[in-house]
Order: C-alpha cells, then structure tokens, then sequence
C-alpha cells in the first residue's frame, strides 16, 4: 500500500483500523486506542505508539496479545485460515515447506511450548528461516515465563514493525 504519514493521519478512525488492525495479530483494538494519538510526525512515531500500548498493559494483557497469535506450520496453516500476513510470513519463512519429520518435530515442540507457558511460540517469521525457527522453538522451551513472555513480546513488536513498512512511506515527513 505505502501511504504518506500524511495519508495515514487523515484517516477516518474505520478506515486506519481496517487497514492497521492486523499489524499486531488479530488485535485492532491496539490500532483502535493509538488512533486518537494522531497525527504521527512519521512512522517511527506511529511505531512508538503502538509499542507504549503494548508496554503499558499488564501481563495479563501482553499474554493476551501473544495467544492471538496462530502455531507456525500449525492447523492454521494446514487449513488455510491464517491471516494474510500470517500465511505470506510463515512461507517466506519455508513453514509451508517442511518435510513430514520437520513437520512433526514443529507440531511436538509447538505442544510442549504451549503447554509450558499457556501460549503460542511467537518468532518474527520473516527475519528466520525454517531451521532456524526450529532451533529457536527448541531452545526457547527452556525459558521462564516471564523471560519468554517479554521475549514473545519482543517478536510481537519486530513483526509490527515489518508489517507498518509494508504499509507506509518511512520516511515521509508530515505535511501538517
């Protein structure tokens, strides 16, 4: 799409959360309580706002935002309900592609993650290939919680923010 911040601040408020509402999965209401923080001076500034949302709510809340998130290489994507972003990230990322060892490696691992912190493992799909994703999986299964919840979070954020560039000039200043 690449609209000017200038574009994106005169937004009416259905518009801006039809088209951001997914920059963080499945949770336009995030998108919802940053409209009013219009105008942005630029995308690093929409960025921001969305981030201090995401900062300031509790753990329960940044839990919250982590469960919308689908498995990778999961049902969702067997079954072709992922969103958009979803399924173009997790195919740049080789999840579509896994041979049926990987596959079951991937289901076993998304379980037992799942079952330790009572969320889905959350990578930024597009910065990993599918060996990689694996070995992150793997390896983060050994964290605590609260390290792995701030860690989820941390993905949450990079995939946002690939998900803005896709969506607005970055440096396009505003024309107030």
């Amino acid at each position: 799409m690449n609209m000017e911040i200038a574009a994106v601040n005169a937004l009416p408020y259905e518009d801006f959360v039809n088209i951001f509402g997914n920059v963080v999965e499945k949770c336009p209401i995030i998108t919802a309580a940053v409209w009013s923080r219009r105008p942005f001076v630029n995308l690093g500034v929409f960025e921001a706002a969305i981030n201090e949302f995401i900062d300031a709510l509790p753990e329960s809340g940044k839990e919250g935002i982590l469960r919308c998130h689908p498995d990778l290489a999961g049902r969702d994507l067997q079954s072709g309900t992922l969103t958009l972003e979803s399924r173009e990230e997790q195919a740049r990322a080789g999840m579509d592609a896994l041979d049926s060892a990987e596959a079951s490696r991937m289901a076993r691992l998304n379980d037992q993650y799942k079952q330790r912190f009572g969320f889905p493992f959350v990578i930024c799909a597009r910065m990993n290939d599918k060996a990689t994703i694996l070995r992150q999986l793997s390896e983060r299964l050994r964290n605590e919680r609260a390290v792995e919840r701030a860690r989820g979070i941390d993905e949450v954020k990079k995939i946002c923010r690939l998900r803005l560039q896709a969506l607005v000039l970055t440096d396009s200043p505003n024309k107030l």
